[in-house]
């Protein structure tokens, strides 16, 4: 019996794969979207080495996505999945709103973003909005990534502030970048004038706090 492409897509559940490191709230968010009945989560899991081979696998049709994983980022995956899996949607969902993380997601191809207080109903709302093609950006988000502007700190300047955390000294930066220490030095001063801090350790905070890093 042939069937047109069309209602074989809308008899067909939502396979959604779910990425969060928190194991209560991923439970949780797996049993209310499971309990949608055009929504079916194939795959779930805690860290974000295995989600690109785990959307493959499960043939995932939206990849829901927390940002900050173990291993590899949420926005990471993203953007690997853009090139690897571009037929499967993603989603971001994070605890923090933060103006520089939703601009990281929408240029890693991230479809929405939306932050972990909404009520689930509106999360799978968003799951089918973004399957259907849409862009979902939660609003208050929009408004303050528009008023905020665009990340200051260049790629190299993300990367060694990155690495000063956990009390890493200027020889320990240089040597993991394989950089001079002069040279780290350099962009560790560009970095504090950048975020208009004192130190590196407040240029750390401020830059994480903006969703820079």
């Amino acid at each position: 019996m042939s069937h047109t492409p069309g209602k074989q897509r809308s008899a067909a559940p939502i396979r959604v794969l779910l990425a969060e490191d928190q194991g209560m709230m991923r439970g949780a968010l797996a049993l209310l979207l499971g309990m949608e009945e055009d929504i079916e989560v194939v795959a779930q899991l805690g860290s974000g080495d295995g989600i690109v081979d785990a959307v493959l696998a499960r043939d995932a049709d939206v990849a829901l996505l927390d940002i900050e994983l173990p291993g590899k980022s949420g926005l990471d995956a993203a953007a690997e999945l853009r090139t690897r899996a571009p037929g499967c949607r993603v989603l971001i969902l994070t605890t923090f709103g933060r103006p520089g993380y939703l601009r990281r997601a929408m240029e890693a191809g991230a479809a929405g973003f939306l932050v972990k207080d909404g009520p689930v109903e509106e999360l799978a709302t968003a799951i089918r909005r973004v399957l259907a093609g849409e862009i979902v950006v939660d609003p208050a988000l929009a408004a303050a990534a528009l008023s905020a502007g665009p990340n200051p700190l260049t790629p190299r300047e993300c990367e060694v502030l990155k690495a000063s955390v956990d009390g890493a000294t200027v020889a320990d930066i240089a040597a993991r970048l394989k950089l001079s220490e002069s040279t780290i030095r350099n962009y560790l001063s560009s970095a504090i004038g950048k975020t208009g801090t004192r130190n590196r350790t407040e240029a750390v905070r401020e830059a994480r706090q903006q969703g820079w890093l």
